[in-house]
């Protein structure tokens, strides 16, 4: 008699899964989601999990999945089932759009946000990088702000695991381009626990890079730039990204410098300055991408004009160096005048900032994340 035929649940080693086998895989696991009983539902969520681990083509196939195995995340079963649902969930939406509205659509939202509050640490991360996921589709953005689930991801951005952490801020900084998301998000005060996370993270990381995309957003707001200014070596750890951040980063970094000391140039020049930000900043007027050399000669100009007179610089104070070299290094033969200048700004920025030096130099270099 066929396994099948009884209601009984078919083996895995019935099914051939080698690549060529992979549509006989996928047909086995879409019926055997179908199966009342808890055990055959968690096979099947797991062998899903598998079979779209890698597979593009098998997230396509399995598709219609993905209503069953939000099934799976309502009913009142082991916390090992709804993580292995949420898993294979996860890996289904992973570089599929129609797959992350689906599972949206489906009503998945409601028991993830029930995970981020559990008490099991494997399913809160489970369900924070199932959020990962959901929060990169631009049609998924609203409905997941509107859930309730960014405090809970701030929250675990305080709270978490290092790897729950570091999903946490990268699914705020997909729904910061919202912009009601991102009010929410600066209504929850997150700035301390992202500069926490940026000055753990290494500062070339993709970590680095999601910290610095939230923080440009944040500092549009006067609490964003409030709280970095305040918090403790906050400014720093931009700066720090600014110098040896991907060029992704570097852009954010800029950025929200710019943004804060655009704000009040007054209150945030001096802070800046104090960090060594200038030779960074004139590195990155020859390195960086084009956004990011644009608004790095603009905070250089904003940096070079103090709210003093004039007449109280010194001709070689590190102001007026700044402003020979903007007003050269737009003329031709830009790099090579740049590169020649930079050296000398370094060395100038190291004699009138060796104490800030100094101090820098005692300060363990951070673990990647």
């Amino acid at each position: 008699m066929d396994a099948t035929a009884d209601n009984q649940s078919p083996s895995s080693s019935d099914v051939d899964v080698t690549p060529r086998g992979a549509t006989s895989a996928v047909l086995w696991a879409l019926q055997l989601i179908q199966y009342e009983d808890s055990d055959s539902k968690l096979q099947a969520a797991k062998e899903i999990r598998r079979l779209t681990k890698t597979s593009q083509r098998c997230r396509r196939l399995l598709a219609d999945a993905v209503v069953p195995l939000v099934s799976m995340l309502r009913v009142d079963s082991p916390e090992s089932h709804h993580e292995s649902a949420l898993l294979a969930l996860l890996n289904l939406a992973v570089k599929d759009e129609k797959n992350k509205m689906s599972i949206v659509e489906a009503g998945a939202l409601k028991p993830v946000i029930r995970f981020l509050q559990s008490d099991n640490l494997n399913l809160q991360g489970s369900a924070t990088a199932a959020l990962l996921t959901l929060s990169a589709s631009v049609n998924n953005k609203p409905i997941i702000g509107a859930s309730g689930a960014i405090p809970l991801l701030v929250d675990i951005l305080r709270h978490g695991t290092t790897q729950a952490k570091v999903d946490a801020v990268m699914a705020l900084s997909n729904l910061s381009t919202n912009p009601n998301n991102l009010t929410i998000i600066n209504e929850t005060g997150p700035i301390p626990s992202v500069v926490g996370l940026l000055k753990a993270s290494k500062k070339s990381s993709k970590t680095a890079e999601k910290c610095c995309s939230v923080i440009e957003s944040l500092v549009g707001f006067d609490e964003g730039r409030t709280a970095l200014a305040a918090e403790n070596d906050g400014i720093l750890a931009v700066i720090e990204v600014l110098e040896n951040g991907t060029l992704q980063a570097r852009e954010h970094a800029v950025g929200a410098l710019l943004t804060t000391c655009e704000s009040d140039r007054c209150k945030y020049r001096e802070p800046i300055l104090r960090e060594g930000v200038i030779p960074g900043l004139l590195e990155l007027t020859v390195q960086g991408t084009t956004k990011s050399r644009t608004k790095a000669k603009t905070l250089l100009r904003l940096l070079r004009e103090s709210p003093y007179p004039r007449s109280e610089l010194q001709a070689d104070t590190l102001e007026n160096i700044v402003c020979n070299i903007i007003s050269q290094i737009d003329g031709e033969d830009q790099s090579s005048k740049a590169k020649k200048m930079l050296a000398e700004m370094v060395q100038v920025s190291m004699e009138q900032s060796l104490r800030h030096l100094q101090q820098r130099a005692l300060v363990c270099t951070p673990t990647d994340i």
